[in-house]
C-alpha cells in the first residue's frame, strides 16, 4: 500500500509517490493531506493507515471552492456554564470551522489565532470569533510562525510569505515581502555556481525545490529557519530576507525544524533520525555544523518541540510514539510516552504539559514532573486526523494555572480546550487513556 499518511512523505525506500494537493481524491487520506512525510525501511511497513470518513472526491479542494463564501460557525459546547471560572478542566470550550478545506498550520498570539489549510486564505479569530483573513498565491498553508507585527507563512509551492499588520487597522494584513525575494533570484541567477541539481534540473540554491514542511523563528538572534522535503533546511534573516545559508540535511524530508536558545538547531527527518546542528558564526553570516545525530530508527521523525524553558526536547514518529531528551543533562535519552494508536501528528509544550495530536483522531496532555510524565487526560472531539496544535496560557482560576489549546484536524474544523496543569487524573479519563503509558528503556533505536 502506497500511503502518505497526513502528508507524511515515504522514503525513496519505501516507494515514494507525489501528490497534487488540488486534485481530487478519495478516502484513505493521502500523506500530502496530513502534510508530512512517513519513511520506512521495510517495505512491508508501509505506515499506519489513516481513514477519512465522511469525505467525498475533490470535496475541499481550493478549485472546487469559494471559500470567501462560505459561512463560518462558532459552537459552543451545550454543557459548559458561560461563567470561565466554572469551566471544567481539560474541557472543550468551543469548535472553529469554514468549509474551505483541512486545518494545516495554526499560530497563536495573545489573543488572537492564525489558521492555514488547503485553501489560499489564512484566517484570523479574535476571541473565538473570525476576525479578518487574507488571502496568498498559493494554497496549502503548511506553516505559520508569528514575530511580532510580521506573519510568515509556509506554502506548498516552497515558497514564504511575509505579512505586516496594518498600524492603522489591526484587521488589515499587508503583504511586505517573499522568500526568496527576487531581488536575490536576480543577484543569484548570474552565477552558475548557484544552481545545483535537482531532480534532474538546474534549481538556485536560495529556492527550496519541494513543498516547505515547517518553520522556526530564531527571535534573539533575528533568523528564520525553514525546511522542506527537499531534505535541506534555509536559513533566513528577518532584517533584509536575504538567505544565509541552505543545508543538504538528510537523507530524505525534513518534517521538523527547531531552532533553540543558543546556538543549537534540531531537524527530524522521514529518514526516522533527529540531528543536531551548531551555529557557527562566520564572515557571510552563519554556518551550521551537524554536531551528532540524536536518533535513528526505521520509521518517520514527524513532528518535535521543545519546551519553555529550553529543557527537553520531545520527538514525534509515525509508528505513535513520543520519545524525549533532556537537554540539561547534555541531551540524556529520557524516555518514550506511549499513548496513541497511530502516528504523532504535532508536538506542542506549555508550562509543565506536553500536547501530542495523532492521525488517530485525539490529543494526549501529559504532565511533566522532572522526567516522570503522566498521562492525565485524553481530549476526544475530532472526526480526523489531528495536525497541528498552538497553546497559551490563559488565566488562573484559584491558583490553578490554565492552557488554552488551539487543535487543527483534517475535519476541517480548529478546536478549543481549556487544560489545567493540576487537574486530577478523573475515572473518565483513566478508562480513556487506557494502553497510554510512559516508560524509560533501554533502546537500539537512540544515540547519544
Amino acid at each position: 500500500m502506497l500511503e502518505e499518511a497526513g502528508g507524511i512523505r515515504k522514503s525513496k525506500f519505501g516507494k515514494t509517490i507525489h501528490s497534487d494537493p488540488n486534485m481530487s481524491m478519495t478516502p484513505p487520506v493521502g500523506e500530502d493531506d496530513l502534510c508530512l512525510r512517513h519513511s520506512s525501511a521495510s517495505a512491508n511497513d508501509s505506515g499506519p493507515s489513516i481513514p477519512e470518513p465522511n469525505r467525498s472526491s475533490g470535496e475541499g479542494s481550493p478549485m472546487m471552492m469559494s471559500p470567501w463564501n462560505q459561512t463560518f460557525q462558532f459552537y459552543n459546547s451545550p454543557s459548559l456554564p458561560s461563567d470561565d471560572e466554572n469551566v471544567p478542566t481539560n474541557s472543550l470550550i468551543g469548535s472553529l470551522t469554514r468549509e474551505e478545506g483541512h486545518i494545516y498550520s495554526l499560530a497563536a498570539s495573545d489573543d488572537l489565532l492564525y489558521t492555514g489549510s488547503d485553501s489560499k486564505n489564512i484566517r484570523v479569530w479574535k476571541n473565538l470569533k473570525e476576525f479578518s483573513g487574507f488571502k496568498s498565491n498559493s494554497g496549502l498553508v503548511k506553516a505559520i510562525v508569528i514575530s511580532g507585527e510580521k506573519i510568515y507563512t509556509g506554502h506548498q509551492d516552497g515558497k514564504i510569505r511575509v505579512w505586516k499588520v496594518s498600524l492603522k487597522n489591526p484587521g488589515v494584513h499587508k503583504r511586505a515581502g517573499t522568500l526568496p525575494t527576487l531581488k536575490e533570484i536576480l543577484k543569484n541567477s548570474i552565477k552558475p555556481s548557484n544552481y545545483i541539481e535537482v531532480k534532474s534540473k538546474r534549481s538556485l540554491w536560495i529556492k527550496h525545490s519541494d513543498a516547505l514542511s515547517c518553520l522556526s523563528m530564531n527571535e534573539e538572534q533575528g533568523l528564520l529557519y525553514s525546511a522542506s522535503w527537499d531534505k535541506t533546511f534555509k536559513v533566513w534573516r528577518t532584517s533584509d530576507y536575504k538567505c544565509l545559508e541552505s543545508v543538504h540535511a538528510h537523507e530524505d524530508a525534513v518534517n521538523s525544524v527547531i531552532s533553540s536558545t543558543g546556538d543549537i538547531v534540531f531537524t527530524g527527518s522521514a529518514d526516522g533520525t533527529i540531528k543536531v546542528w551548531k551555529r557557527e558564526r562566520v564572515k557571510k553570516g552563519t554556518k551550521h555544523v551537524l554536531s551528532q545525530t540524536l536518533l535513528q530508527q526505521e520509521c518517520a521523525v514527524t513532528a518535535l518541540t521543545i519546551n519553555n524553558p529550553a529543557s527537553v526536547l520531545y520527538c514525534g514518529s509515525s509508528d505513535g510514539l513520543v520519545n524525549f531528551w533532556e537537554l540539561e543533562k547534555d541531551l540524556a535519552y529520557g524516555g518514550v510516552l506511549k499513548g496513541h494508536k497511530l502516528a504523532v501528528l504535532c508536538l506542542e509544550a506549555a508550562g509543565n504539559l506536553v500536547f501530542s495530536g495523532s492521525a488517530d483522531k485525539t490529543i494526549c496532555v501529559w504532565r511533566r514532573d522532572g522526567n516522570i510524565h503522566t498521562c492525565i487526560s485524553v481530549l476526544t472531539g475530532h472526526t480526523g486526523p489531528v495536525k497541528c496544535l498552538a497553546a497559551e496560557k490563559d488565566q488562573e482560576v484559584r491558583n490553578e494555572q490554565r492552557w488554552k489549546l488551539y487543535s487543527g484536524s483534517l475535519d476541517k474544523s480548529v478546536k478549543v480546550w481549556s487544560v489545567s496543569e493540576y487537574a486530577q487524573i478523573g475515572s473518565t479519563q483513566q478508562n480513556q487513556q487506557q494502553g497510554a503509558g510512559y516508560e524509560k528503556e533501554s533502546q537500539t533505536n537512540h544515540t547519544n
